[in-house]
């Protein structure tokens, strides 16, 4: 990417080499998420404040591939290994990555992506991002992958392991009521998927798309129940469904452009004592009922993405057979047609289609 708002060129540039605690990864696929668009064309007028990497840059924010060569230093990981790149950077030595917490470091940085201060702008031209062949990354980014996980399928852990963060910073498991607004997009499938394997009996779930919602309907061994958004208050909804107790966990997965009152609804839906969780960033300032939220002790807060240790459970859910990611519709590109899939996925299945760049796919 050489300019915000033009389309991206394919160039020749030198194999990077990796440093001390890094590795370099022959990419094999690279997930094109929905927002990507926005990131090119808009992010600078909409977010400033966050910066993108220098220009020109590579961008690609979810890359999976094999590791190809290794740096001093690294132990867990060897020439061969097939691997998820988390696109997660860290600084390694501010308060919060001393204290193992990483995800909330001051410079955090998304490789290929964008960065959430302006300190974060260094780790952001340092690892650049998942469209090329070739990328270095630090090996504390990676999670392994079992033979039985396709490189298209890995490269959707980042929309997936949001989801799965947010649902284990909630506490979902057995017994637990749980609603998820938007249950049938990017986001909020991976609810639909991760069911099985964390035991969720009571998940309920709201679209627009009916045809979508019957597809979703068709996951998680029939534990769903689903609304479709024009079939009435989804707050009115989920009380009926829960003989008037509420969700325990409200989960909005709704993007930007989304209606505020439908946010507002999943809130009015929570049960007492529970806790609502944004990972979709529905924008705009929000008239949130604080007094309602002190007198039923509800809890409101953002999660953004999950932890290489997160990516590794998931990994691990695969290979055991809890998670399955077969209802994934890859479709996938040559990565000179970059271009193509990005002006490509608002024609997408909701959540099922999976839009992928494979460097090593002829054109």
């Amino acid at each position: 990417m050489h300019a915000v708002g033009e389309p991206m060129k394919i160039e020749e540039l030198p194999v990077p080499e990796p440093g001390p605690g890094d590795v370099r990864v022959a990419v094999h696929a690279v997930n094109i998420v929905p927002n990507l668009a926005n990131i090119l064309n808009m992010w600078t007028t909409w977010f400033p404040h966050s910066p993108l990497p220098t220009l020109p840059a590579i961008f690609g924010l979810d890359p999976a591939g094999v590791v190809e060569s290794v740096g001093p230093g690294v132990q867990a990981f060897k020439p061969g290994d097939r691997v998820y790149v988390n696109p997660g950077r860290s600084c390694g030595s501010c308060r919060s990555c001393r204290n193992e917490d990483s995800i909330n470091c001051a410079s955090y940085a998304f490789a290929g992506y964008f960065g959430f201060s302006p300190t974060a702008l260094d780790l952001l031209d340092r690892y650049q991002g998942g469209l090329a062949e070739y990328m270095v990354a630090p090996a504390y980014s990676l999670v392994k992958l079992p033979d039985s996980l396709s490189f298209n399928a890995a490269a959707r852990f980042g929309y997936l392991g949001t989801m799965y963060s947010a649902l284990r910073k909630a506490g979902a498991g057995p017994g637990k009521t749980i609603l998820i607004n938007g249950i049938s997009g990017t986001l909020g499938i991976g609810a639909a998927l991760l069911a099985p394997a964390l035991g969720l009996t009571h998940v309920y779930g709201t679209g627009r798309d009916r045809g979508l919602l019957d597809q979703v309907g068709k996951l998680a061994d029939g534990r769903l129940r689903l609304h479709a958004l024009d079939d009435g208050p989804l707050d009115d909804w989920v009380r009926e469904e829960t003989d008037g107790y509420g969700a325990d966990i409200y989960i909005d997965a709704l993007g930007p452009g989304a209606p505020h009152e439908t946010f507002l609804a999943g809130m009015r839906a929570m049960a007492r004592g529970g806790i609502a969780v944004n990972i979709g960033a529905v924008a705009g300032d929000l008239p949130v009922d604080i007094h309602r939220m002190m007198d039923q002790q509800l809890r409101l807060i953002g999660s953004a993405w999950f932890t290489s240790g997160e990516g590794q459970a998931m990994a691990d859910m695969v290979e055991g057979g809890l998670l399955d990611l077969g209802p994934l519709e890859h479709q996938v590109f040559p990565l000179e047609q970059v271009n193509d899939a990005i002006g490509g996925i608002a024609r997408r299945n909701g959540g099922f289609s999976n839009f992928i760049i494979s460097p090593t796919a002829a054109a």
